[in-house]
């Protein structure tokens, strides 16, 4: 509406196009058409009368001046009325900016609160989770700091019999065989004992708290100890498909950093993996990292710096790990002699209290312990046992003397423990697990690894006795619960932090998209405001200063005139009296004087001083009438270019390229002579097309290249010649004859490749190499290396395919051969003259002075010794004809290639006649202008070819040649056609678009249902703009400008991307009243429940500013009727509500009002019976879960049902029972698969469930993401 209250007219009165009157208009007003065209030339006698020449002219001089100072007046009034629209139009927009401030300042200080709260709540979440880390410490302390695990390896098949066995849990039996004891198996108890069938889940599991602890900043080692081959190695680093504790205990650091990682906490983790060899430690990542930083650790007297590597992630953690293995090397005697020892750093910062924290968490593949030494091992061999057998027994001795609470503890006997004293002892937690082989061939091996072992836990009396067990399983009990409560009061905390930061982003969401508006109107205001008044004022001083010219020109001619005028009557006066007195003096013989004075006239040579006079005084009054009509022409033509300014600022301009506009104005002289046809002309030029016409007529518009959602075809031809393009390097040729050698054979074979794939194909082969070609062509262009023929047929080729393709291209016509054609001596060709066709094309070149090709060729004389030679042949001397010699050919041809070289015209008459036509139009054109040629090969004695097809062979080639030369700084011609013809074909679509969104941003949208077509359409139409803007930004064929923009100009879509901003809105307030219309579809609401649904409908209502004038009635209309359906529902007190709400929990869920699933995903649930369950899953409008299924599992089933699965957050403070109930409203396949024995179970299989269900329906991905990021989702178990 504003925008049609401030449309601004353009028009001006008084400045209308002169048109020809018809014969009607001729006979009714003589007057105007004696004003500007005489009927018949002025013949005068003997006398002219002041008065027929001088009043005439003076009244349509003045009346003409009066209409242009009644013209400017005008023009003034005009631009005092925009001035005053441009005024209010700059009240009205500092209005609106000064509300949307205001607004903006109330979104800042809720956005401050927000972030004081936040605060706040970390603060109060800090000293909880400190609380439950203690607790859990505690815990693990009342378990044990030093703990054994035992873990068995399967048997292989050639190892013969197992001698262990497993009474329980805790305890492992080995068989001695030792005959001597009563009893010859052995009982090892340990605080973990694993069978052969244990995985290294299993494992992990009892691993996990003390991953838990290394992340609450303790430090903890893992050392996996046995034998060679006992299954150390297989603990650690697992297999493929069973991974082992290097990526599960990192993986588990990782989730467990996640879910305590806040805005202002944060974990980093770095690695460091080094190999324990002969007492000397070796940095395996030193290679791969000699850049990064270093980290040092280990006890005062034995420290090392190692390379440490940041890891974000558990795919970069196994990458660092799979380089150390690599750099390790494959040297298994070596390895099995060395300790490989795998570092994790946890770096913890808390930025609200200042925490810091760093602990570490090692993982040590331990060498293996058989010690045993033969006679057959070297001195190098016997060496690196020793060093292994020294280390393990310190580390031994370590563990036992800390177990012994003794006060010395020898760390400084090894390296080993050395490098590990910070994780041995102290607060530390430290896990040995013994890897053990079953079989009767490693007994020795095995009860020497738990005899070590068995040193360690022993001295342990907490654990190693059994008495003592249920008073720790009590007090680890009282630590579980009160831990339990604590990790509740926290998981309340962070919902209640994870809620108010959603409201901050959503109000920092809001304040950026009403920001964004803000500065994006301004920028519009001000910009169309300053280009309106530019444009305005310029046109106004440049039609003043151009009608105050005219009036002084004008003015000047008149006093020219008049004192001619003035001067030729007083020479007619001298005349009149002369003649008097010669007639008075011979009044005696009348005829005499009658014949004498008619010979007198008839005859200059014999008249006297009084004829000549008379003459001149003619040709003074022809001369004068011809200034008169110039002076006509001037003035229609200023009225002529004033109206074509009108229109083109009026009008709605057709896309078109720069030759199109300049074809407007084509030989402004002939514009009496040819007034008509230069009209029909410009009228065809600048016809003005609709946008919904050009999108009816234009719907198939071709890009120039295939965009990327189309698959081009590729062909091993194409693939072979856009390598060989892209390749091909002239450095490594030698000598410029070789470089344009492999040049040539380069360009030949894509014409070759061109011919061989046919009609059908061309297209498509041409698509293919397109970029590679044009890109060889542009890097060769400075060489000229190239044949200039072959380039020139390589750029016709797909000049006629972007033809073939692009509707705005077929209508040109170019001029014809015989304008490019001239004789040496006669001057233009017959057929060139310009003026015959002043309309023919936009494409003629008109800026350009077209020069004709000279064709050089004069008939040879003949002379006698010639005469004497055809008649010695036998040759009549009457049909000979002249011969063209080689040398003579060869000159055309080179004088044809400069003629043609940047020839823009020419080469747009080769691109639109084909070679035989233009060939045969040449040939023509050669018969007629030199007639002494021979036409056939049977008139020229002794050749085979007619001299007419050479000479037209050799300008055709001279052409070509020229056409496919570039002349620095400028491409070839060809080339130079091929910019200009995409640049057109590129313009055309870009309007065309714009056109599309013009209109479409004009309609107006009364439902929900044309609010979406509308916005689907204006994307679909700016996602193609986009794709043209690309195509034109990757396309080879554009020439850049010297700046490196674009030489396109893209058409301003700032009115059609405010209206998409405004139906995207829009959209989403219809979908929250639709959302409301469906909370309101019962038959009674209580009282707040309906406060609060109004006073969202209110909120919606202070959006709509944020629309624009044309959606309004839309919004307006939707809210009003939901209101009106809100008010009509009979309410009740809400403690009736609560009431009926606790009888029937499950009326919230939805009963499948919402079922509009546009495809549905089926999922089949195994669960052992004979009949497996199969749920069909899909997503509604409001973006939840629709499930269908049989409503029974057994006959009768009862059809299918479709109803709204409830969220998992519903069941939250909901009874077992009440759970039935809801689950009651469901098919009964979803209520087997969900409900347990207890209420938490049932939250845990439901919540796996719903994710189970929602993952398959795609639009649903992203809910599941934010409800696991939320904790909706995690399982709940008792």
């Amino acid at each position: 509406m504003a925008e049609q209250r401030n449309r601004w007219s353009w028009d001006v009165t008084g400045f209308e196009p002169w048109k020809s009157s018809s014969p009607s208009q001729a006979s009714s007003s003589p007057s105007e058409h004696d004003d500007r065209k005489p009927n018949a030339p002025l013949v005068r006698r003997y006398s002219i009368s002041t008065s027929s020449v001088l009043p005439h002219h003076k009244i349509t001089t003045a009346s003409k001046l009066q209409r242009l100072n009644d013209k400017v007046k005008l023009a003034r009034d005009d631009y005092l009325q925009l001035r005053q629209e441009a005024s209010e139009l700059q009240e009205y927009s500092n209005a609106k900016l000064d509300r949307v401030t205001r607004y903006l300042g109330v979104l800042a200080e809720k956005t401050r609160k927000l972030d004081q709260v936040a605060l706040e709540t970390e603060a109060r979440i800090s000293p909880l989770i400190n609380e439950k880390k203690r607790l859990f410490n505690d815990l693990l302390t009342s378990k044990g700091s030093i703990r054994i695990f035992c873990r068995t390896r399967p048997l292989f098949e050639d190892e013969g019999p197992s001698v262990v066995d497993f009474p329980d849990d805790h305890t492992i039996r080995v068989n001695t065989g030792d005959d001597s004891f009563a009893n010859p198996k052995k009982d090892y108890e340990f605080d973990k004992v694993y069978g052969p069938h244990v995985g290294q889940a299993e494992l992990f599991s009892d691993v996990q708290p003390l991953v838990q602890s290394a992340l609450d900043g303790y430090n903890v080692s893992i050392f996996a100890y046995g034998q060679t081959h006992s299954g150390k190695t297989h603990t650690m680093e697992g297999s493929s498909y069973d991974r082992g504790l290097y990526a599960r205990c990192f993986e588990e650091l990782f989730d467990l950093a996640n879910l305590d990682t806040t805005s202002t906490s944060q974990y980093k983790f770095c690695v460091t993996v080094c190999e324990l060899y002969n007492e000397q430690t070796r940095d395996l990542l030193l290679e791969s990292g000699k850049n990064m930083p270093k980290l040092g650790f280990g006890s005062a007297e034995c420290s090392v710096e190692l390379v440490q590597e940041k890891v974000d992630n558990p795919l970069e953690f196994s990458t660092v790990l799979k380089t150390a293995f690599q750099n390790r090397g494959n040297d298994l005697l070596k390895i099995n002699v060395s300790h490989l020892i795998v570092t994790i750093h946890i770096f913890y910062n808390n930025s609200i209290t200042g925490e810091n924290s760093y602990s570490k968490l090692y993982l040590v593949d331990l060498a293996g312990s058989e010690g045993s030494i033969t006679e057959d091992d070297s001195g190098e061999r016997v060496t690196d046992l020793l060093h292994v057998m020294k280390s393990l027994s310190a580390l031994g001795d370590v563990l036992f003397s800390l177990t012994s609470k003794k006060d010395i503890v020898p760390y400084e006997n090894s390296v080993l423990t050395k490098l590990l004293a910070d994780s041995l002892g102290g607060s530390s937690k430290t896990l040995t697990i013994v890897n053990v082989c079953p079989s009767v061939s490693n007994l020795s091996e095995t009860l020497m690894s738990l005899n070590f072992s068995a040193r360690a836990r022993n001295s342990v009396l907490s654990l190693g006795n059994r008495d003592t067990i249920k008073k720790w399983k009590d007090v680890a009990s009282d630590a579980r619960k009160e831990l339990y409560e604590k990790e509740k009061e926290i998981h309340d905390l962070k919902q209640e932090g994870l809620g108010l930061k959603q409201a901050l982003k959503d109000a920092n969401d809001q304040c950026v998209l009403l920001f964004n508006e803000v500065q994006k109107s301004e920028h519009i205001l001000l910009s169309d405001k300053y280009k309106i008044e530019k444009e305005e004022s310029t046109q106004l001083r440049n039609q003043v200063a151009q009608l105050l010219q005219l009036e002084q020109d004008q003015k000047l001619q008149i006093q020219q005139q008049d004192s001619t005028i003035q001067n030729l009557q007083v020479k007619i006066r001298t005349l009149e009296t002369e003649l008097s007195e010669a007639l008075g003096s011979s009044k005696s013989s009348s005829t005499f004087v009658s014949e004498t004075g008619s010979a007198a006239l008839s005859d200059s040579r014999t008249t006297g001083d009084g004829t000549v006079v008379a003459k001149k005084l003619e040709e003074e009054l022809k001369k004068r009438d011809a200034l008169i009509e110039r002076l006509h022409e001037e003035n229609e033509k200023l009225f002529d270019r004033l109206t074509e300014k009108k229109a083109s600022v009026t009008g709605s301009p057709m896309p078109s390229s720069p030759l199109s506009r300049e074809s407007v104005n084509i030989q402004p002289q002939n514009t009496t002579r040819n007034g008509t046809s230069n009209n029909k002309v410009a009228n065809s030029t600048h016809a003005p097309s609709s946008p919904l016409t050009a999108a009816a007529k234009n719907d198939g518009t071709v890009a120039l290249v295939k965009s990327g959602s189309e698959i081009v075809k590729t062909t091993p031809a194409g693939e072979y010649l856009t390598t060989a393009l892209n390749d091909f390097d002239p450095d490594q040729y030698e000598g410029h004859a070789a470089i344009s050698d492999g040049a040539n054979k380069l360009l030949m074979l894509v014409l070759a490749a061109v011919i061989k794939a046919g009609a059908s194909r061309e297209h498509e082969i041409l698509a293919e190499i397109r970029d590679a070609v044009f890109s060889f062509i542009r890097k060769m262009e400075p060489k000229r290396v190239m044949d200039t023929m072959l380039v020139s047929r390589v750029r016709i080729l797909y000049i006629r395919s972007l033809l073939a393709r692009s509707p705005e291209l077929q209508s040109i016509k170019v001029l014809p051969v015989e304008c490019f054609l001239e004789k040496a001596n006669a001057g233009r060709s017959r057929s060139s003259s310009r003026g015959n066709s002043p309309g023919r094309s936009p494409v003629q070149y008109v800026d350009e002075q077209i020069q004709g090709f000279k064709v050089n060729l004069k008939p040879e004389k003949k002379s006698k010794f010639s005469s004497v030679v055809l008649k010695i042949r036998g040759i009549d001397q009457e049909i000979w004809r002249q011969q063209v010699t080689g040398g003579k050919l060869r000159e055309i041809t080179e004088e044809a290639k400069s003629f043609a070289i940047g020839n823009k015209a020419l080469a747009a008459l080769f691109v639109h006649t084909p070679a035989g036509e233009l060939q045969r139009q040449i040939r023509s054109w050669l018969a007629e202008s030199f007639d002494f040629l021979s036409v056939s090969g049977n008139d020229a004695s002794g050749g085979s070819t007619g001299q007419l097809e050479l000479l037209s062979t050799a300008i055709m080639d001279g052409w070509m040649a020229g056409l496919g030369a570039a002349l620095p700084p400028h491409t070839d011609a060809l080339g130079q056609l091929l910019f200009e013809y995409s640049k057109r074909v590129y313009t055309s679509q870009l309007q065309h678009l714009k056109d599309i969104a013009g209109t479409l941003a004009t309609e107006e949208a009364e439902d929900a249902a044309q609010v979406s077509k509308l916005r689907s359409a204006l994307e679909s139409v700016d996602h193609k703009r986009r794709k043209i803007l690309q195509q034109m930004r990757s396309d080879v064929a554009l020439l850049t400008l010297e700046n490196g923009g674009s030489p396109i100009s893209n058409p301003s879509t700032a009115a059609e991307d405010a209206r998409l901003a405004s139906l995207i809105s829009l959209d989403g307030i219809l979908k929250q009243i639709k959302d409301i219309t469906r909370q309101s579809s019962v038959n009674i609401l209580s009282k707040s429940k309906k406060r609060a649904l109004l006073a969202s409908l209110n909120e919606l209502k202070e959006q709509m500013p944020s629309l624009l004038e044309i959606d309004h009635p839309c919004a307006e209309s939707q809210i009003s009727e939901a209101c009106s359906m809100v008010e009509s529902i009979p309410e009740e007190d809400d403690h009736n509500q609560d009431l009926s709400h606790g009888r029937n929990p499950s009326t919230d869920l939805g009963t499948g009002s919402e079922i509009d699933v546009a495809q549905w995903n089926v999922l089949q649930f195994n669960t052992g019976t004979a009949t497996p369950f199969i749920i069909k899953c899909g997503a509604n409008s409001n973006s939840e879960l629709v499930i269908k299924a049989e409503a029974r599992v057994q006959e009768p089933k009862g059809g299918e049902i479709v109803r709204v699965a409830p969220r998992p957050s519903v069941l939250e403070n909901v009874s077992l029972d009440e759970m039935k109930q809801i689950f009651s409203e469901l098919p009964e396949a979803l209520s087997l698969l969900a409900l347990a024995r207890t209420a938490d179970g049932t939250r845990a299989r439901y919540s796996r469930l719903y994710r189970t269900l929602a993952s398959k329906v795609p639009s649903l991905r992203d809910l599941v993401n934010e409800l696991e990021k939320g904790g909706a989702l995690k399982d709940v178990r008792t």
